[in-house]
């Protein structure tokens, strides 16, 4: 097969980044594959390009090389496909609209696969008749507003599938409903490390992730004054820094001192490649109030650590076996942290008992078998093409009509589901 995935920008660092490239690498194994980035900020991606795998760009915003676009007139006028629910909306144009539709209209794909809820709008409206049209979902349905939740209501039904990280929320699409959509709960996959794994003995709490206030560092350093009243020679390295969205650092270093915990805990930036710093501790934490799915969680038990983890919408139960290879507590319980990190520091053979458990169930997540999941999802869709050909002359015909035709059409389809699910 051919397959094509749409991402925003594939030379920056981020976690639906990672997956995408860990993904199709794996599938390059057996198909053709591309990886077609929005935008270009760089000469190179950040986190290595994957190997079999061609990748190319649409809007060069790189300063001082001849093909720069920053400055071109439809960089400077609002996107109108690209929908305004998406918190990237601001960094779409019609220039992007333009080049997008180009790329779809002409893709030589027999799978196309969108990897943002705007890009998925895309893919669905404006990929010409024939390939297999997915979306993915790296974040939930329940953490976007009103005007996103709308758009999909109205665009996805002209998806093929939509694949989710968890089950949870494919459970919450289904309840939506998509008429005429196949939806998955497929994982992200983590690769084995290239690093020997983590031995138990190391004296040390690793943590990883952005400083914003959802991940919830301030609860997991209050668990900590806690372990150095019991274990003063025990150590935690939160390794990450701020976005966008927000950047705690400043909060979490005040917090640090007040606690007088400077010589214990440490936070200690971003450092690539991660699993070099995960096998230099023995326990990894995650205090977030909510995850989309939990790569940390995953990255660190392919290690040989176990995870104590808060037991947040939506990732860390469907990856944590509790009391096996990781703890679950309550989201924002400091005490609950605390006992949790507590119970492992202080018996060493079931810290290194539930750490060989964390490696060998974190194999599931290895991107050969997560790829051969994809790969199922798409066989079946194509096996089916022949018994649904109404769906698709409907669809093509969706097509070719003009922009406001085709959103009508859409509009009065999932509409007509709505009423029937009622009726």
């Amino acid at each position: 097969m051919r397959i094509s995935f749409l991402l925003h920008n594939a030379y920056g660092i981020g976690g639906t980044i990672r997956t995408t490239f860990n993904l199709a690498h794996a599938l390059a194994e057996r198909h053709e594959v591309e990886i077609v980035s929005v935008f270009r900020h760089r000469d190179d991606p950040l986190m290595g390009e994957p190997a079999g795998v061609t990748l190319r760009h649409l809007v060069d915003l790189r300063r001082n090389t001849p093909g720069y676009e920053g400055d071109h007139p439809d960089q400077l006028r609002p996107a109108k496909v690209f929908p305004k629910g998406d918190g990237r909306h601001g960094q779409y144009s019609r220039l992007t609209d333009r080049r997008i539709a180009a790329h779809l209209a002409g893709v030589r794909a027999d799978v196309v696969i969108g990897t943002r809820h705007g890009l998925n709008v895309h893919v669905a409206l404006q990929t010409r008749p024939g390939p297999l049209r997915i979306g993915q979902e790296h974040l939930t349905l329940d953490s976007h507003g009103h005007r996103l939740r709308r758009e999909i209501g109205y665009r996805y039904p002209l998806l093929d599938a939509l694949t989710t990280v968890t089950e949870a929320d494919a459970r919450a699409y289904r309840e939506l409903g998509l008429p005429g959509v196949r939806i998955d709960a497929v994982p992200n996959s983590v690769p084995a490390p290239a690093v020997a794994p983590a031995d138990g003995n190391a004296r040390c709490v690793v943590a990883a992730g952005r400083l914003t206030r959802v991940k919830r560092y301030d609860v997991l350093i209050e668990a900590f004054a806690a372990v150095v009243a019991e274990h003063p020679d025990w150590r935690l390295r939160i390794y990450g820094s701020g976005d966008r969205t927000g950047n705690e650092r400043g909060a979490l270093t005040e917090l640090i001192a007040r606690l007088r915990l400077t010589e214990s805990v440490a936070l200690m930036g971003n450092a690539a490649p991660l699993e070099n710093e995960w096998v230099k501790g023995s326990i990894a934490a995650v205090t977030s109030a909510r995850e989309a799915f939990g790569m940390t969680i995953v990255e660190a038990m392919r290690c040989g650590l176990p995870v104590v983890a808060t037991d947040c919408p939506h990732g860390p139960r469907e990856i944590i076996e509790d009391g096996v290879d990781g703890r679950l507590v309550p989201v924002g319980d400091v005490a609950a942290v605390a006992s949790a990190l507590l119970g492992l520091i202080g018996d060493d053979g079931a810290r290194r008992r539930a750490g060989r458990a964390a490696r060998a169930a974190a194999e599931r997540f290895d991107p050969g078998r997560i790829a051969h999941r994809h790969e199922a999802v798409f066989t079946e869709l194509r096996a089916r093409a022949g018994s649904g050909a109404a769906r698709s002359a409907l669809r093509d015909t969706r097509f070719r009509a003009s922009g406001a035709v085709r959103d009508g059409l859409c509009a009065l389809r999932y509409r007509a589901a709505v009423l029937v699910r009622r009726g």
